[in-house]
């Protein structure tokens, strides 16, 4: 089962820096405007090392600049190391008072426990040297992949009552907390309940593969290990945010498909009437999307009107799932080709169309935790972009140094 173990963190020193200024999303949603938004806040903003420049004038490229900041915020004193190895509690939350608590640790990557980190969803094609050169450079898991245990009452083991050791505040007024635990009695119960149950990648499916594929490296180097020791034991495991896959600790919102490109006269309403009984609920507005969008519905957006969609009988078996995302494919295969851009809210799917930007947009229903469960234990992968688990973790919170003392 997955081995997973405690590292000694580098964490910024909240008696230098003000943490809501260093932290920042994971590299994998930051738009250009927000990287030179993040980088201008601080001089030491995670940014920086998650998605780096090149530094011109010192002749570094930007994986080599990452690794020296790396250095220098620690010769600064700016990151410190922790004390000792620790788990991390992490607790995420929003306005509305919706919390997911998970624990922060490093997941093996050797093959007994790797092969039980199960893919959640297939992964559209992303160019990989940049994170595998990320990696190489700084030595460095910048960021955590997200997992989902399957181990029933697994957050029990690392639950808090006492003050955060560190605490930050993102721009949507999400609150980020984090609990140093050292203890070992809670670290070998945390370790245990990780290790009962396979782990589902929720995010990170990318940097899980750059960690695996940069061990595989360095043993292709080095040979075969004598009596199955480590060629490079800092290489054999991966930062990892693992939450127990429940109701209470999780929030899982749809993605939705703007498409473009299509001819001018296609009839793209009468493409989804092909596999789904269409109502018109009324024109394409601020009233009839605002209804569609804050009742969670499948709908389609076009600028002539405002549809519900409910699937025909048979569609669910045509596209091998009753996902909405594997239900609509079938139609995204079957009209003209197009362009079409992922949207993590109603509202940006709306001002795609009401924009002119995008012919149409197609809004999804949330997955559900049961859904999520059921395909794990089949080890099934969703179809792309099928879920979107919020908050998102802040890259920053903690570091984990894969040449860390007794690593």
């Amino acid at each position: 089962m997955p081995r997973f173990e405690p590292f000694a963190g580098l964490r910024y020193d909240t008696a230098r820096v003000n943490l809501s200024m260093v932290v920042a999303p994971p590299f994998d949603v930051v738009e250009p405007e927000e990287r030179k938004r993040l980088a201008g806040q601080h001089s030491a903003n995670a940014i920086r090392v998650e998605l780096p420049e090149a530094d011109h004038k010192a002749g570094l490229n930007p994986y080599e600049h990452a690794a020296a900041q790396l250095d220098q915020w620690q010769e600064l004193g700016t990151l410190v190391r922790e004390a000792s190895p620790a788990f991390y509690a992490y607790r995420m939350t929003t306005p509305d008072g919706q919390a997911t608590t998970g624990v922060i640790g490093a997941l093996g990557l050797e093959p007994a426990s790797a092969e039980q980190i199960l893919p959640h969803e297939q992964t559209l094609p992303k160019p990989k040297s940049d994170r595998l050169d990320l990696l190489r450079a700084t030595r460095a898991n910048i960021s955590p992949i997200w997992g989902l245990s399957l181990t029933a009452g697994l957050t029990d083991e690392f639950r808090q009552d006492r003050p955060p050791d560190a605490s930050a505040v993102d721009p949507d007024g999400v609150q980020h907390d984090l609990w140093v635990i050292s203890d070992p009695r809670v670290i070998a119960a945390v370790s245990s309940a990780v290790a009962a149950s396979p782990v589902v990648l929720a995010d990170g499916h990318h940097r899980f593969q750059t960690a695996l594929t940069y061990r595989d490296e360095l043993i292709g180097e080095a040979g075969p290990p004598p009596n199955g020791e480590s060629v490079d034991p800092g290489s054999d495991l991966v930062m990892a945010f693992v939450v127990e896959l429940s109701p209470e600790e999780l929030a899982v919102r749809p993605i939705h498909r703007a498409l473009t490109g299509l001819p001018p006269d296609f009839d793209v309403v009468a493409a989804f009437g092909e596999h789904f009984v269409l109502t018109q609920i009324g024109d394409f507005d601020e009233r009839s999307l605002r209804a569609v969008g804050e009742s969670g519905a499948l709908a389609l957006l076009t600028r002539d009107g405002t549809w519900l969609m409910t699937p025909n009988d048979d569609l669910a078996d045509l596209a091998g799932a009753d996902l909405d995302s594997a239900m609509v494919a079938v139609v995204l295969g079957e009209i003209p080709e197009h362009e079409m851009r992922f949207k993590n809210s109603w509202s940006d799917a709306g001002e795609a169309v009401r924009s002119g930007e995008f012919q149409a947009a197609v809004l999804l229903r949330a997955v559900t935790i049961d859904q999520i469960e059921a395909w794990a234990h089949d080890r099934r992968r969703m179809p792309p972009k099928s879920t979107l688990f919020y908050p998102k973790p802040r890259t920053g919170m903690v570091y984990r140094t894969l040449d860390e003392p007794d690593a």
